[in-house]
């Protein structure tokens, strides 16, 4: 089974036709079927495409790309502690459908729930989309909701990954916010750059260049292999086009949890113009606790990677505590 590793088809159909199955990944990496839970599989799905999986190393079940999205046997193992809602944003932090507010002057919109790709450590990997999706008529309580709050003055579209949706759609969406006055900041946050970068085209620049807000987008990539030739061009376009870029990576147990792996990464990101922003101490959702490291290991860590890297370089160690007013640094 041979998956070219160059995007081939325009984003559409590339998201279409994403890897789903255990057996097709399995086969193309050259790795034992048994490496994958099918139980796993079935309670959350392997979601990924064909460029992320042309990044991994065949034949190696350690590669660090592939266990993000491996439907590992250990995710069914018990984890007191671990939750379907770590940050229980559905319960205590969606005043309307579609929107979420945790933090001071800004809010979130999850204008789509699909990703491109199914990440295991995902705290959103039981979140309850079906209660946010939202059709055109239906955004007004949220427009609503921002307006009537003078305070806001950021937007952040998440999800799910907001750049699954069609441009039409986001395109609306840019359009509808940018005519509440209070709006300054737009800030993106996607994945889709980094496991489709084709998704990177001219109807995607059109509605980011819309010079009535600050835009941001806010990449994950969470290892220096993520980082494509495809990748770092698409990002010259976004640059050109007026869209700052930022990254926040997950520590991730057996993927960067080295100091070396980190900066070898803050370098590569910052040598693209891509700021280096948030290091997330993984949030504690069902299914991925193998991934967590202890805070003492996590702080131990950052520490050396401080000594490794100029200040400016180095993302912000943080925790999401539910209720506290920001994310919380662990240093």
């Amino acid at each position: 089974m041979n998956y070219p590793v160059a995007p081939v088809l325009p984003w559409q159909q590339e998201l279409r036709h994403v890897l789903r199955r255990p057996e097709q990944l399995a086969e193309y990496l050259e790795l034992p079927l048994a490496l994958f839970s099918a139980a796993a599989a079935e309670e959350f799905e392997l979601r990924l495409t064909r460029h992320f999986a042309g990044l991994m190393a065949k034949g190696d079940p350690d590669d660090p790309l592939l266990k993000q999205v491996l439907a590992s046997p250990m995710e069914l193992a018990p984890s007191p502690g671990y939750s379907a809602e770590p940050l229980a944003e559905s319960e205590h932090f969606s005043p309307v459908p579609g929107l979420v507010h945790k933090y001071h002057g800004r809010v979130l919109l999850l204008p789509s729930s699909q990703c491109a790709i199914n990440c295991r450590y995902c705290f959103r990997r039981h979140f309850p989309y079906r209660e946010h999706q939202l059709s055109r008529s239906q955004w007004q309580p949220a427009l609503d909701y921002i307006r009537a709050d003078g305070s806001i003055s950021e937007v952040i579209l998440s999800g799910g990954d907001p750049l699954s949706l069609a441009d039409k759609q986001l395109a609306w969406l840019s359009e509808t916010l940018a005519e509440l006055p209070q709006l300054k900041r737009l800030r993106v946050h996607s994945r889709l750059p980094v496991v489709l970068p084709q998704r990177v085209d001219e109807d995607l620049l059109g509605w980011l260049n819309d010079r009535r807000f600050q835009t941001s987008l806010v990449l994950h990539i969470n290892h220096p292999n993520e980082l494509s030739a495809e990748l770092t061009a698409a990002c010259e376009r976004l640059r050109q086009n007026g869209v700052r870029l930022f990254n926040q990576a997950v520590l991730l147990k057996g993927v960067n949890n080295s100091a070396a792996t980190l900066a070898q990464l803050s370098e590569e990101l910052f040598a693209e113009h891509i700021q280096p922003y948030y290091l997330h101490q993984l949030d504690r959702v069902r299914g991925a606790a193998h991934f967590r490291i202890a805070d003492t290991e996590a702080k131990a860590l950052y520490r050396e990677l401080r000594s490794l890297l100029p200040g400016y370089m180095v993302p912000l160690l943080t925790q999401e505590i539910p209720g506290e007013a920001a994310k919380t640094p662990l240093i």
